[in-house]
């Protein structure tokens, strides 16, 4: 029996102002935190600074590693996907082919508006460790 590969992805929790970045991305109708897929050799670090970069505009500094999501993807094999907090160096959001929209909201908010449940848990555990208030009482499982 063969096994599918394990999809390996990248993401972050971008906050400012105690406000945590979410993006919409069109092609697949679904709010999310920005992330994407590895390519070839690359780190799990560099691909979220690059695929924020990517679909956000903004140029981050990685900060505290957030615990992994597993889960099956839309085509039913294995994915891990690494988060971590993430600060604003520079840049601005400029909408694009993988992302129309980003909103900047409470935790809270962010997770009533994101479209997965392994999101709501990685904004919960931002929160916690920023000490940002009201994710804990927002859809919890």
């Amino acid at each position: 029996m063969v096994f599918p590969k394990e999809v390996q992805a990248a993401g972050g929790v971008i906050v400012v102002d105690g406000r945590i970045a979410v993006v919409h991305r069109p092609y697949r109708e679904d709010w999310s935190l920005p992330k994407g897929k590895l390519d070839p050799g690359e780190t799990f670090e560099r691909a979220a600074i690059r695929e924020i970069e990517e679909e956000t505009g903004f140029r981050v500094d990685l900060g505290e590693e957030l615990p992994p999501v597993r889960y099956a993807d839309h085509k039913g094999r294995p994915k891990v996907v690494r988060y971590w907090l993430m600060t604003v160096t520079s840049g601005a959001f400029a909408a694009n082919d993988e992302v129309d929209e980003l909103r900047w909201l409470a935790p809270e908010e962010a997770i009533a508006l994101l479209t997965y449940e392994n999101d709501h848990g990685v904004v919960r555990e931002a929160a916690r460790r920023l000490g940002l208030a009201g994710a804990e009482r927002a859809s919890q499982p």
